[in-house]
């Protein structure tokens, strides 16, 4: 049971992946956005969720990176949408 939760956690992290990557070479999304990394970064999670169970070295340390850039990401994302804040 465990076993195929993992799995689904894992497939649903592996589809928010693929959609972040797809939704911004279609031009939908921006790769240094908010939903692209939000998106990105919660596919990662949910991967490495599964990696606890069906652990791989290198797909757990690939989304240690893909977290740590997704969140590099995001904070500065923050940090724009702050400083176009202060300016206006």
């Amino acid at each position: 049971m465990i076993s195929m939760l993992a799995h689904l956690i894992g497939l649903i992290g592996m589809m928010l992946v693929v959609l972040a990557f797809y939704q911004t070479v279609e031009g939908k999304w921006d790769s240094q956005g908010h939903t692209f990394n939000v998106v990105n970064l919660s596919g990662a999670i949910l991967l490495l969720i599964s990696l606890i169970v069906h652990f791989n070295l290198g797909s757990f340390i690939i989304e240690l990176f893909w977290i740590a850039i997704s969140i590099k990401g995001l904070v500065q994302y923050h940090r724009r949408t702050t400083t176009l804040k202060v300016q206006s």
